[in-house]
């Protein structure tokens, strides 16, 4: 396997369109890399240019040693798993596995060892005879799947290759990819993947790092518990957790005691909040986890009071739709806790935990909360 090293990449189409603005991304040899963004982000573009299927119109693109803005997707030493499954109608499973290998050349024995081999590993040793049209959505996935491990490459790019798949089978898909990803790293065979995706749980599950994209910019790179505890701007924390980090307009204010002001209601600033905001006053975009607050008694300090707008009953939890000013807030409550007398319409308190509080800065909006001073990556 191989590392992938992005520097400074750039797309610009006809008409002076810039879809991707010299991003720098660097996957660690054998890492599984996620790339999450709502639609239009740029992800796959992103993904397309790694594989050759795009040209780059500025920067570097390295697999390995190896320079490959130049290369055809056949010299780069990668393989792609596409949303559409992409076999061959008329071969049959056995032969779409192989077929890679034998436009290779490979010797007959080879060929016929990987096969088995590969087909073991994603136990469809019982589909070899069959044509695609025969197979489940999960099968030819799995297919599809095994065509690009049988030529150990360099890289592995997975094109949001669970997208067809209803719920269910996408959540054992995604086990079976991450299993065989760990499998291969404890074989020996580390494989290097870079996994597109617009589904957070996706992106959250499987990725050891993940990539958060938006109009063509990276706006942070991190683990799966860094972006969703110390999301470095307004946006990461919107679209990584769910439901959605609580966000809403604010002011910041410092006279004796720091106060946060939210739809005309004040609260104090926790005092570790406040020494790392010494330098901030003025409007600033308060945050908030669903899963960091709480329902508390009217006249509680620290909270704001709000109107019930709507109640979601999730089965072991409820989310509990609350409207402080002109900001909706959610407040997820496990059931056993949950007082089944509040009703819609009913006035509450909620009370963010202090020490889950992030505030971000209203222009760029950069979270100036976190104590080294995180910002995006690019």
């Amino acid at each position: 396997m191989a590392d992938l090293q992005l520097t400074s990449v750039e797309k610009v189409y006809g008409g002076g369109f810039k879809a991707v603005h010299g991003i720098d991304l660097h996957v660690e040899d054998g890492e599984f890399m996620v790339l999450v963004g709502p639609s239009g982000c740029a992800k796959s573009t992103t993904l397309r240019m790694i594989a050759g299927l795009e040209t780059i119109t500025g920067g570097e693109i390295r697999i390995g040693e190896n320079i490959v803005n130049d290369l055809v997707p056949g010299k780069r030493g990668i393989a792609m798993v596409f949303q559409n499954y992409a076999l061959y109608p008329h071969m049959k499973v056995r032969r779409n596995l192989s077929f890679g290998l034998k436009l290779k050349r490979e010797p007959k024995a080879r060929i016929e060892s990987a096969t088995q081999e590969v087909s073991g590993i994603l136990e469809i040793e019982e589909l070899l005879d069959r044509l695609p049209k025969q197979l489940s959505g999960g099968q030819a996935q799995r297919v599809a799947v095994g065509r690009a491990l049988i030529k150990s490459p360099e890289v592995f790019l997975f094109d949001e290759p669970l997208s067809n798949l209803d719920a269910k089978l996408r959540a054992s898909m995604r086990i079976r990819i991450t299993d065989l990803h760990k499998r291969l790293r404890d074989e020996g065979r580390p494989a290097t993947v870079v996994y597109v995706t617009h589904d957070q749980i996706e992106a959250m599950t499987m990725g050891d790092r993940i990539c958060v994209m938006k109009e063509g910019h990276i706006m942070q790179v991190a683990d799966p518990v860094t972006l969703y505890e110390r999301p470095a701007n307004a946006f990461v924390a919107g679209f990584i957790g769910m439901p959605e980090m609580n966000l809403a307009p604010a002011v910041l204010a410092k006279d004796g005691a720091m106060t946060l002001t939210l739809a005309g209601q004040t609260i104090a600033v926790p005092r570790a909040l406040a020494q790392r905001m010494d330098n901030h006053e003025g409007p600033v975009t308060f945050g908030i986890r669903p899963q960091n607050v709480e329902i508390v008694p009217t006249n509680t300090p620290d909270a704001f009071s709000g109107k019930v707008h709507n109640i979601e009953f999730m089965g072991h939890e409820v989310n509990l739709h609350v409207h402080i000013g002109d900001s909706n807030f959610i407040a997820v409550i496990p059931n056993d806790k949950f007082d089944t007398t509040i009703q819609r319409g009913d006035d509450v308190c909620v009370r963010p935990d202090g020490a889950r509080i992030h505030l971000f800065d209203q222009k760029s909006g950069a979270n100036i909360s976190l104590a080294d001073q995180t910002r995006a990556l690019s």
